[in-house]
C-alpha cells in the first residue's frame, strides 16, 4: 500500500523581537551581530515573514536577555505586554 504525504504549509511564528530590541536600545545590526546573522534576517523575523530555526530563536532570546517563550508564539501576541 502506498501512502502519499502532503506537506502542510508552515505554521506562522509570531514574535516580540522588535519590542525587546528597541527596549534595549539595540539596532537591527546590533542584534544581528549578537545573534550571528545578517541584519536583514532580523528585519524578516520582526515582520514575521520568516520563522527562525530553534537554534536562531535561542540565540536571539539570549541576545535580548529573554526566554524563548517571552519572544515567540504560535498564536498572535499582543504588542506592549
Amino acid at each position: 500500500m502506498l501512502f502519499l504525504m502532503s506537506r502542510n504549509p508552515e505554521e506562522p511564528v509570531y514574535n516580540r523581537i522588535e519590542e525587546a530590541r528597541v527596549a534595549l536600545g539595540l539596532s537591527r545590526q546590533d542584534l544581528a551581530d549578537k545573534a550571528g546573522v545578517h541584519y536583514q534576517t532580523i528585519g524578516y523575523l520582526e515582520r514575521e515573514e520568516y520563522s527562525p530555526s530553534l537554534v536562531l530563536a535561542l540565540r536571539i532570546a539570549k541576545s535580548l536577555n529573554k526566554e524563548v517563550s517571552e519572544l515567540f508564539s504560535l498564536t498572535p501576541l499582543k504588542k506592549g505586554k
